[in-house]
């Protein structure tokens, strides 16, 4: 049973993320967890208000929520009535960032599928803060959905690696899974200029392989570029559906996250983006 937390503001850029989970776990038992962290929009209320009003107030939120949430789920299901899906809708009174860590928790979560940007949409922005928080901070595996990106079989996946840290069998699973269900390709690429890799680099990638049996994986090479720029170079050549890096500590994609902006580095993906976050978990 796949468990995954969609976060919702109530764009169309949300809904169409919890859309795309559902095509993504069509084949398999999964429980869908659409939840709104509605803290901000009651601490953003303007004038002076007495501690019996905030709690009404809190509650007419949250009751404006649910209702919304309720709408949520009756959209979705009339769009695919799947009977390997079930779909929960929470309302929880705190943070985001702090809400979907704590459902991930609470509930074990295999993943997070949430859209690039909200309501704010800033087209200058790669990545919404929420999304960049939720990709940093919380220990769960995350899948952002670009805007207005519609659903195909992610039948090339595109993993750049370099082999220097052991990836977590959970989130191997999850890529392995993922390609077995719709046949897909793995694209295992290694930048560096660099030809030959270490005993203990090859011991990764073993265990790397290991958990994508019966994947069609394929190795590649790129010694010429910088490992942003070998990135896109390879998912326009191979036409690429899905991006697949690793946010673990000193690896290449904490280097992007936690740099003055992402959009300095030069990386828009306009393909599904899952990160990795490589923490164990039970």
């Amino acid at each position: 049973m796949r468990k995954i937390i969609v976060p919702t503001d109530f764009s169309e850029n949300a809904f169409n993320a919890l859309k795309y989970s559902a095509e993504l776990f069509k084949y398999e038992r999964s429980e869908f967890y659409v939840l709104h962290a509605y803290a901000d929009e009651v601490y953003s209320f303007d004038g002076v208000i007495t501690p019996t009003l905030l709690e009404e107030y809190k509650q007419s939120v949250k009751d404006k929520s649910d209702r919304k949430l309720t709408g949520i789920l009756e959209r979705i299901r009339g769009i695919y009535a799947n009977p390997k899906h079930t779909f929960h809708a929470v309302s929880a009174f705190g943070l985001l960032i702090d809400e979907v860590n704590d459902l991930a928790e609470r509930e074990n979560a295999d993943l997070i599928i949430t859209s690039t940007r909200g309501l704010t949409n800033d087209r200058q922005l790669t990545f919404g803060s929420n999304t960049l928080q939720i990709i940093k901070y919380v220990q769960c595996p995350v899948l952002s959905i670009p805007e207005n990106y519609k659903f195909s079989d992610p039948k090339r996946i595109l993993f750049p690696t370099n082999y220097l840290l052991p990836y977590q069998r959970r989130e191997l699973k999850l890529v392995g899974g993922i390609a077995r269900s719709f046949c897909s390709e793995i694209h295992m690429l290694y930048a560096s200029r660099i030809s030959e890799i270490t005993l203990r680099q090859e011991d990764v990638k073993e265990g790397i392989l290991e958990h994508l049996y019966d994947v069609n994986v394929q190795q590649h090479r790129e010694e010429e570029l910088e490992k942003t720029e070998a990135i896109k170079k390879w998912i326009d050549e191979l036409h690429i559906d899905l991006l697949v890096l690793v946010n673990s500590r000193h690896s290449y994609l904490e280097n992007i996250l936690y740099s003055s902006t992402i959009d300095k580095i030069g990386l828009h993906p306009k393909i599904p983006f899952l990160v990795l976050q490589n923490f164990s978990r039970s």
